[in-house]
């Protein structure tokens, strides 16, 4: 009877660890610099896991962002199994212009995607996104670059469909804007029907996803209206069109999760009056979104980021302040974004800026997040890698 009793106890112990993911496994956390703390301007990463399960990070540098001519993006590696990251390598640079904010995709047939943009006039209002294809990245330093190029995009007109939902989110706000934003605001308004700026000024932040029929959603997003938008390819990245607006106004840098129903969701970083994550649904594999709301999760006006994990789980990082980039968090859903009950910290200090992260799961089951890294001594990028486990066990 006691060897009955000790069999079902092994039985239940084992159920638990599959109803609650992670459970089972001991946690592991580990974090490093990607490079010594460096006195330029040194801001968002992206990251991605090769196929020999080494790791590629991509970041940006220079004297300043869009108003520097100087900056450039560069890369490094860090081969499996090892801790030490490669020096860094040059992976773009426009000479005489700004190249910024990177993000990865490493696509089905193992090849590596790098977007940015480039600022033609040093205004973000001004930037165009270019793309990097290497069919062979691993191996050491750069890898060799196959493909090269810019995406045009040229989205239906939502002018009219803008002035509608602008003013629909002014009548919502307890005092109507004066000054400097209303001029702001004016102008905008104007803009929304201008050809020029709808196909213009849409820049990358967050990762691609892959849909399980092989679609690819970059999400953008565009500095001119403070809005989202998805640049959609069906066959594996040849050529791209662009979805309809994510019509958030104060809504940017989306990041888009699968659940188990199709329904896309995208969670956006907060650059208006709101301070909460913003957030909106597709139903129709990212063609269009409905209205952009919030989610019970405050956001600084800083970037974020999220993945599905193996288990099921989603996961979230960011600044998870109302103000201030000085806390990092990552937070758990197991009920595919209507709550997210579990938090941890990778960053929380008195001072500094941990932000703009940029989050993978490896084949391995690994969770890798890189991010931007402000103290008093210099700017990095820092890397992070932990199991579901280390989440899971909180604070």
């Amino acid at each position: 009877m006691k060897d009955c009793s000790s069999r079902i106890a092994i039985w239940l112990i084992g159920l638990l660890a599959l109803v609650r993911p992670g459970a089972a496994d001991d946690e592991r956390f580990s974090a490093e610099l990607i490079f010594p703390l460096n006195a330029q301007h040194n801001h968002a990463p992206g990251i991605a896991e090769l196929a020999d399960g080494s790791l590629f990070v991509t970041w940006y540098r220079g004297s300043g962002e869009r108003r520097a001519d100087d900056v450039v993006v560069l890369g490094a590696r860090r081969p499996a199994g090892q801790s030490e990251w490669s020096a860094e390598f040059p992976i773009a640079d426009t000479p005489g212009f700004p190249d910024c904010n990177t993000c990865l995709m490493v696509d089905d047939r193992g090849r590596l995607w790098v977007f940015w943009p480039i600022i033609i006039a040093n205004t973000w209002e001004s930037c165009l996104t270019r793309f990097q294809v290497a069919d062979n990245p691993v191996g050491t330093g750069a890898p060799a670059w196959n493909r090269s190029d810019v995406m045009f995009l040229k989205p239906a007109d939502f002018g009219e469909r803008g002035r509608q939902e602008l003013d629909a989110v002014l009548a919502r706000l307890p005092e109507q804007p004066t000054g400097q934003l209303k001029r702001a605001i004016d102008e905008a308004r104007i803009k929304l029907g201008d050809k020029l700026y709808q196909r213009l000024g849409w820049q990358p932040r967050c990762k691609p996803t892959t849909l399980p029929s092989g679609r690819i959603l970059l999400p953008l997003y565009s500095d001119t209206f403070s809005i989202g938008l998805m640049a959609i390819s069906d066959d594996e990245g040849a050529t791209w069109h662009a979805s309809e607006p994510l019509l958030g106004f104060g809504a940017i840098q989306p990041s888009v999760v699968r659940r188990d129903d199709g329904t896309l969701v995208a969670y956006m970083r907060e650059n208006g009056p709101l301070n909460k994550i913003r957030v909106s649904e597709s139903k129709d594999d990212g063609e269009t979104w409905g209205p952009v709301g919030t989610i019970d999760l405050p956001n600084p006006g800083s970037g974020l980021d999220a993945v599905r994990l193996k288990s099921g789980a989603w996961a979230l990082v960011y600044n998870d302040l109302q103000n201030g980039r000085n806390q990092l968090a990552v937070s758990l859903s197991d009920d595919e974004g209507k709550t997210w009950p579990t938090t941890r910290h990778l960053e929380r200090h008195e001072t500094g800026s941990y932000h703009y992260p940029a989050i993978i799961q490896a084949k391995d089951g690994t969770i890798h997040v890189a991010y931007s890294y402000f103290v008093e001594g210099g700017k990095s990028m820092k890397h992070a890698e932990f199991n579901e486990a280390w989440i899971r066990a909180g604070e």
